[in-house]
């Protein structure tokens, strides 16, 4: 039976990016199979082949221009912003045109149309936030990271995780992970700052949406604390 104070949570209606990634995937798994969420609606640039009630989805190739597509955008509460590509063999150009560009295009349209959105972004442990580091992936990352927090957000919450241990069952997590899965528990003891399961993620960007977290950073070990909040 639901209690006055399940009746009473806010159901949440999520835009997702990236969901034909491994990280976007689970973190649509998670929202269409939790009970305060509402709708996902994911943006993509193909169809990332999943049919659910609570779904629906915009196919677009070139998501630099989702002007044609404004009318969809409005009446949500939460961006799940999860698409991301891999700097490796990318130059700084290239590599923050993704990064920084499109992100904050996507997610600096979502909040002049949602002023109730809470934003959780994907990025990565070690990201530099004073942008001056060495590594380049790292510097695009913070200045990412930096204007995202500076857009009109009811709130914004950066994601670092290190090792994301994949869904059992779903498709797209990277080849490599089958080679090292069996590593997680000791990786979980050894350094849990930096290991995260993949449903501790998504758990913990719903649970961010209805409850406030009081940093803006969160570490794996944040992250999975926040996933057991109720």
């Amino acid at each position: 039976m639901r209690t006055a104070n399940d009746r009473a949570r806010k159901k949440i209606r999520v835009i997702l990016t990236g969901a034909t990634g491994m990280v976007g995937e689970g973190v649509l798994h998670e929202c269409l199979k939790h009970s305060d969420v509402e709708h996902v609606l994911v943006i993509n640039r193909r169809p990332c082949g999943i049919n659910h009630p609570k779904l629906s989805e915009i196919v677009h190739a070139d998501l630099f221009d989702l002007s044609s597509f404004e009318s969809q955008l409005s009446g949500y509460n939460a961006c799940f912003f999860c698409l991301g590509v891999s700097s490796v063999g990318m130059d700084e150009a290239a590599y923050s045109r993704i990064t920084y560009g499109l992100t904050l295009y996507v997610t600096g349209l979502l909040s002049q149309l949602n002023a109730d959105m809470v934003l959780c972004y994907v990025t990565a442990g070690g990201t530099d936030s004073t942008e001056k580091g060495k590594s380049m992936w790292a510097r695009v990352k913070g200045r990412t990271e930096n204007h995202l927090l500076k857009l009109p957000f009811k709130k914004a919450y950066m994601f670092r995780p290190g090792y994301i241990h994949p869904t059992k069952g779903l498709t797209n997590a990277h080849r490599y992970y089958a080679a090292i899965t069996w590593m997680y528990p000791i990786l979980r003891w050894l350094i849990p700052k930096h290991v995260i399961t993949l449903e501790e993620m998504g758990r913990a960007m719903i649970h961010l949406v209805s409850q406030e977290h009081e940093g803006t950073i969160l570490d794996s070990q944040e992250m999975a604390k926040v996933a057991q909040m109720r």
